[in-house]
C-alpha cells in the first residue's frame, strides 16, 4: 500500500487514530493472551530510531520500517543496538512461550518488543501495527499498554483454490500480505482439480501446455456450457517453478509456509485430460470449464494402472524439491468409485493386494502415496476421506466434513487440522443469500467465530490447528476473494491464535470495526454482511407464515415495509415480534440502522422465497 493511496481516506483515519489514542482502548485481532492497558501514550515522530538487537530480526525490522512509513507517513531510522524509540530484542532476557511468542511494551518513553525468535518479533510487530493510527506525518500517538502473547495453535492457515479460477503470482502475494496482518502462518494452495492444473512439472509438459487451460466462461458456476466441439481453451494460467520459488520466498520472509495440494485420485480431470491413459476408461476429455459434471464423473485415476504411479512419482519428486513445507497435500476427497468397480485393471489390483472393496482400494492408493512422499522426505496430509478403508500409518487428516473425521483420526493417534465446512468454508454465503453473490450453503461470521477446533475428550496436542478454505468455483476474481475472506478471516484468526477463554463476540465486533478503516485505506474489499437482517420464517398460530428478524451484530434497529418502497428510520421498526405479510403483499423490504444512521444493506425478499425456505425446513438462513 502506497502513501499516496492513503490520502483518499486519511482525514477519517486521522480522527479515528486520535480517538483510539485518547480513550486508551487497544483494538487487536487476534486478541492477545494478556493485555494490560496503561494511562498515557507514546508519541512517535519523524526520524525516530528503530533499533534491533539480534541479527535474526534485521529483515523483520526493515519490513516494519516500510509498513510504518506506508501507514503513517513516518520515516524511521534503522540502527543496531538496544536504544531507540522502538526497540526490538530477539533472545536476551525474553521469558515468554515458544518461538512465536512475544512481549510488547508501549510506555511514554518508547516501545519495546521482546521475543525468543524472529517469528515472535514478527508477530509482535503485527500487533504494534494495529496500535498505530494512520496519519500524514509529524507524530502519532500510541496508547500505552503491556501485551504478553503467544499462539494457541501452531497451524493457522487459509486455503486459496487457484484451480477453479486462476490467481496470478502478484495476487497470491497480496493475499499473503493480507493474511499475515492477523498472524496466519500457512497458505494452502489447491493447485490441481478438474478445472485446471496450476504448477509447472518439467518432466510432464502437457500438464501446463494443455491442463492449465480451458474454454472461457462467465456467469454462474455449474450453469456454464460444456466445451463446444473444438472450442479454443483460452482461460487459465499456471505458475512456473521460478514463479513458485518467488512466492515461497516471499511467504517465508513473512513467516508463512506454502502447503501444495495435488488432488488425487479424484478431482483429476485436468491431469487426465493431459494424459488420457491415466483413467479407467482412457477416454479423451477437455478440461472442464465449470459445467455441471455428470453423475458418473470420469475424473479419478486408475489405481490398477502402474503408469499412474510413475506419473505421480514424477510430479511429487519435483514438488518435494520445490516446496520446503514438511507436508504435501494429496487431496483424497470425493472419489466416485464406480469406474474402479468396473475396471479390469482395478479389479486385478484388488485381487493381487487382497482388498475387499473399492474403499480399501482407495486406502491402498493413499498408503502408496504416503510411502512415495516419505521416500522424498515429506509427510502426507489429506482430506478426511483418506480414513475410508483404513488410514495410512503416519498420515495427517484435514477434517472438512464436519469434525467427526478429525475426532476419529485423533482417537487413532493421528495429527489433525480442523477445517469443518460449516464453520471454515469461507466460500459459503455469509449473509442473506438474496443480497450476496451466488454460492451455496451458509457460514456466517458468528459461525466462524464461535466454533472451537478441539472437540470434547480429544487431546488438544493432536489438533495442530485449523484453517479457512476459500474454494473458488464462485470466486472468479481477486476482489471477490477478498470479500469472501474478510472479515470471516478475522474471526478464524482469533479462533486459531487466541486462548479460548478470551473469546468474546461483542468485543470482537468492536475490534473488527476498528480494522475496517485500515482495510479501507489498503483498498481491501470486505463484507459487511453481519449488519444485514437474518430472516426466520415459521408457522404462526393460524398456520400462516410469520417472519422473525434478527442481526448478528447486536444493538441494531430493523425497519421494514411490505409495500415495495424503501424503508428508512421513519418506517415501522421491528420490535421482536414476528411479522405477517398483509393480504396481497408479496415482498418484504428491510434495512438496519445504528444510532440513527443506516449500517446494513437494504434487502428485498420475496414472500415465495421465504415460503420455500419454510417448506424446506430452513427456518434461519
Amino acid at each position: 500500500m502506497s502513501f499516496k493511496s492513503l490520502c483518499v481516506v486519511v482525514l477519517g483515519l486521522v480522527s479515528y487514530g486520535s480517538l483510539l489514542a485518547a480513550d486508551g482502548r487497544v483494538h487487536v485481532i487476534p486478541e492477545p493472551v494478556s493485555v494490560t492497558e496503561k494511562p498515557g501514550s507514546f508519541n512517535l515522530r519523524q526520524g525516530a530510531v528503530l533499533a534491533v538487537e539480534g541479527d535474526s530480526a534485521a529483515a523483520v525490522v526493515s519490513w516494519m520500517a516500510g509498513q510504518v512509513r506506508d501507514q503513517t507517513g513516518i520515516t524511521l531510522r534503522e540502527e543496531k543496538g538496544n536504544k531507540g524509540a522502538i526497540v526490538v530484542v530477539v533472545g536476551g532476557s525474553y521469558r515468554g512461550r515458544g518461538a512465536e511468542g512475544y512481549n510488547l511494551s508501549v510506555r511514554s518513553s518508547g516501545i519495546r518488543i521482546e521475543a525468543g525468535g524472529a517469528a515472535g518479533a514478527w508477530y509482535g510487530m503485527q500487533t504494534l501495527m494495529q496500535l498505530l493510527p494512520a496519519g500524514l506525518g509529524g507524530s502519532v500517538s500510541v496508547p500505552c499498554v503491556e501485551i504478553v502473547d503467544s499462539p494457541r495453535f501452531a497451524w493457522r492457515g487459509l486455503m486459496l483454490d487457484v484451480s477453479r479460477h486462476f490467481f496470478t503470482k502478484q495476487e497470491v502475494m497480496h493475499y499473503i500480505d493480507e493474511m499475515v496482518r492477523y498472524k496466519y502462518n500457512v497458505l494452502h494452495l489447491h493447485l490441481s482439480d478438474d478445472q485446471g492444473w496450476r504448477i509447472e512439472i518439467k518432466s510432464l509438459p502437457q500438464l501446463t501446455q494443455h491442463g492449465a487451460w480451458r474454454a472461457s466462461r462467465t456467469g454462474r458456476w455449474g450453469e456454464y456450457l460444456p466445451t463446444l466441439g473444438d472450442e479454443a481453451a483460452t482461460y487459465g494460467g499456471y505458475y512456473t517453478q521460478d514463479d513458485m520459488r518467488e512466492i515461497i520466498r516471499y511467504a517465508r520472509e513473512r513467516y508463512v509456509s506454502i502447503l501444495p495440494e495435488i488432488d488425487v485420485p479424484a478431482h483429476s480431470l485436468a491431469l487426465i485430460s493431459s494424459y488420457p491413459g491415466l483413467s479407467c476408461t482412457q477416454l479423451p476429455y477437455p478440461v472442464n470449464p465449470g459445467a455441471r459434471p455428470p453423475v458418473r464423473e470420469d475424473n479419478a485415476l486408475c489405481i490398477g494402472n502402474d503408469s499412474v504411479f510413475l506419473v505421480l512419482d514424477k510430479i511429487f519428486t519435483e514438488l518435494a524439491a520445490l516446496f520446503p513445507s514438511e507436508y504435501i497435500h494429496v487431496g483424497g476427497d470425493e472419489a466416485y468409485k464406480g469406474f474402479w468397480a468396473d475396471c479390469p485393471k482395478c479389479q486385478k489390483r484388488m485381487a493381487d493386494e487382497h482388498l475387499k472393496n473399492v474403499d480399501e482400494l482407495q486406502s491402498y492408493f493413499v498408503k502408496r502415496m504416503e510411502k512415495m512422499l516419505t521416500s522424498k522426505g515429506k509427510k502426507l496430509i489429506g482430506w478426511d476421506e483418506i480414513l475410508e478403508g483404513g488410514l495410512a500409518p503416519s498420515a495427517t487428516v484435514m477434517s472438512w466434513r464436519g469434525m467427526s473425521g478429525g475426532v476419529t483420526a485423533a482417537r487413532m493417534g493421528h495429527s489433525v487440522v480442523m477445517t469443518p465446512w460449516d464453520y471454515c468454508y469461507i466460500d459459503l454465503y455469509q449473509g442473506e443469500p438474496t443480497a450476496e453473490p451466488p454460492t451455496y450453503g451458509m457460514c456466517r461470521l458468528k459461525d466462524s467465530y464461535t466454533y472451537d477446533p478441539v472437540p470434547d475428550s480429544i487431546d488438544e496436542r493432536l489438533i495442530l490447528g485449523g484453517q479457512g478454505n476459500l474454494w473458488s468455483e464462485s470466486v472468479p476474481n481477486y476482489r471477490q476473494a477478498q470479500y469472501m475472506t474478510w472479515p470471516r478471516g478475522l474471526a478464524l484468526a482469533e479462533v486459531y491464535w487466541s486462548p479460548k477463554s478470551k473469546r468474546n463476540w461483542d468485543d470482537f465486533i468492536g475490534r473488527m470495526e476498528a480494522e475496517f478503516p485500515r482495510m479501507d485505506a489498503a483498498n481491501i474489499k470486505y463484507a459487511r454482511s453481519a449488519y444485514n437482517v437474518i430472516f426466520s420464517p415459521k408457522r404462526g398460530a393460524d398456520r400462516d407464515m410469520v417472519v422473525g428478524m434478527s442481526t448478528e451484530v447486536s444493538g441494531l434497529e430493523i425497519y421494514y415495509s411490505f409495500d415495495c418502497t424503501n424503508p428508512d428510520r421513519f418506517y415501522p421498526k421491528y420490535d421482536g415480534t414476528p411479522v405477517k405479510f398483509p393480504l396481497g403483499s408479496t415482498q418484504l423490504n428491510v434495512v438496519t440502522y445504528r444510532n440513527g444512521h443506516p449500517i446494513g444493506q437494504q434487502i428485498n425478499v420475496k414472500k415465495d422465497e421465504l415460503m420455500k425456505r419454510l417448506d424446506q425446513g430452513r427456518h434461519v438462513y
